[in-house]
């Protein structure tokens, strides 16, 4: 009888708790169906935009313009869901007005686009705690009965949590912080549309809250002062692209970038350097005019003196090879490209042909031996370079803590590859900048977890000897869909650290593709 009494306890335990949680899931799904399938659209001076929450994503405020199919995004939200502000029409007056020479409002323009956004995150929390309460309240009826737990306990449990829920909205969902770090994207494999929003990037934070503004109401270009704003379009720029392991049809997509200027490419442009593979890629020599290579470890050093006799401007520890494939005597460590001073540091694990093209990387990367190698040939360079090229950024560990202890007076920037993914880092006024897998990680790679296509341009300025980086351009593009990502880091802003990840501060560092396995 004491063991049957047990059982039933047990039993009806378990029904409760069942119940209970049937109630908490009831709720929460009507609270996220609600967040997702209520949005609004709203009439500014300017036009219309509808707003709307896309649950389930990376938390982020989105402003997209349909009519030219590209949009902004800031990492301004902490909650797990995209606010999304999409402008659906342009007022035609308001459009002839700026067309004729007038001016409109951008201030009341933010006005009464924060005044939208209020409003409308109001009525989505409120209406999401309504509905995430009548759902729950909805299971806590159905599941009632004589074994069950009370209604007023399922009922106080549906209100709780839809209270619970509204809490954390309002504390998680509207947007926070500065909007300063803009990731243009853009559909399609059109990658110039991406890169051409990022002509108008600005040098302050407070114009980059007007960039807001202009993003908003869908007329960047014509809403803000042009006085106000100090575009790069006149700076000169190289292409910085390494890693494209034997994918020729990443090609076309290195060329369109370069548009004929420089490319500087650090490493992995085969998989082992042999000499069938260096006549596949005989073409990339083209793809910059010129362009300047050092090793990686999947390069040879076979496939090095082959560029070098087709063009490219191939450097190492040695200095520049020539157009025979040997080191040039008398011997130049620095090469001048486009008006910058440029070094190359050819990879340790460099593939030879007299060991036939054997793997010599070490999982371990390069020892302290190696980096204490590769400082003690940078230091007679500091001041007289602008740009050194490296394959691998561990190699760079020696260097860099030389390099914190002592600043260079002048910048110093490196050019680096291998790990496959896009990004800056900055120390003081020396800039690491890796631009990801120009061949989304190799063919080998097609098959697998897809990497992005990553490129990035170097902005600069130079008066004689003296070189002034601007801004960094990292690009990135889905190798399925062609949609395309870009994002411009400004390097004439003081560094306050570094910082890793699409959430740090402006000018610290920014990445934009995904983790990759490291270029093994």
């Amino acid at each position: 009888m004491l063991r049957g009494d047990r059982a039933r306890g047990a039993d009806r335990l378990l029904r409760r708790a069942v119940s209970v949680l049937a109630v908490l899931l009831a709720t929460v799904a009507a609270g996220a169906g609600a967040l997702a399938g209520y949005d609004r659209t709203v009439r500014l001076s300017v036009g219309d935009v509808r707003l709307s929450v896309d649950p389930g994503h990376r938390g982020a405020l989105d402003l997209f313009v349909p009519l030219v199919d590209w949009g902004v995004r800031y990492d301004a939200i902490r909650l797990p869901a995209r606010l999304r502000i999409d402008l659906r029409t342009v007022d035609r007056q308001a459009a002839q007005r700026v067309a004729e020479g007038g001016r409109i409002d951008a201030h009341a323009v933010r006005s009464e686009a924060r005044d939208a956004i209020a409003g409308y995150l109001r009525a989505l929390i409120a209406i999401a705690v309504l509905a995430a309460a009548a759902g729950g309240l909805l299971v806590a009826l159905a599941v009632r009965s004589r074994n069950g737990p009370r209604l007023r306990w399922t009922a106080a449990t549906a209100v709780a949590a839809a209270a619970l829920g509204g809490v954390l909205l309002v504390v998680l969902l509207p947007p926070r912080g500065q909007l300063d770090r803009p990731q243009y994207y853009a559909f399609g494999p059109d990658i110039p549309r991406a890169l051409a929003a990022l002509e108008d990037a600005q040098r302050s934070s407070g114009v980059l809250d007007q960039e807001l503004d202009a993003q908003l109401v869908g007329l960047a270009r014509l809403v803000t002062d042009p006085a106000a704003r100090r575009p790069l379009t006149d700076a000169p720029l190289v292409t910085i692209a390494s890693d494209l392991h034997n994918n020729v049809l990443a090609l076309p997509i290195l060329s369109r970038v370069a548009a004929g200027g420089p490319v500087l490419f650090p490493g992995d442009l085969t998989d082992r350097g042999s000499p069938l593979e260096a006549r596949l890629l005989e073409r990339v020599v083209h793809a910059g005019r010129p362009l300047v290579f050092v090793t990686g470890n999947h390069d040879s050093d076979s496939l090095a003196r082959s560029l070098a006799r087709r063009g490219a401007i191939v450097l190492g520890r040695d200095g520049q090879l020539g157009g025979d494939g040997r080191p040039l005597r008398p011997r130049r460590l620095v090469a001048r490209v486009a008006g910058l001073r440029v070094a190359g540091y050819g990879d340790p694990f460099v593939r030879l042909r007299s060991q036939g093209y054997r793997d010599r990387y070490v999982d371990a990367g390069p020892t302290i031996a190696d980096q204490e190698a590769f400082a003690t040939w940078l230091r007679p360079l500091i001041g007289g370079v602008d740009i050194v090229m490296v394959h691998e950024p561990a190699l760079l560990g020696v260097a860099l803590r030389d390099l914190r202890d002592h600043p260079p007076r002048r910048p110093l920037v490196f050019v680096v590859g291998h790990t496959h993914r896009a990004e800056l880092t900055r120390q003081g006024g020396v800039t690491v900048v890796n631009g990801g897998s120009v061949g989304a990680g190799g063919t080998g790679n097609l098959a697998g977890d897809p990497t992005a296509i990553g490129i990035a341009r170097l902005l600069y300025r130079t008066t004689g000897d003296r070189f002034q980086p601007l801004a960094v351009d990292l690009v990135s593009v889905d190798p399925g869909s062609g949609s395309s990502t870009a994002r411009r880091e400004r390097l004439d802003v003081p560094a306050a650290g570094a910082r890793k990840g699409p959430a740090g501060a402006r000018g610290r560092t920014a990445t934009t593709a995904g983790p990759a396995p490291p270029g093994r």
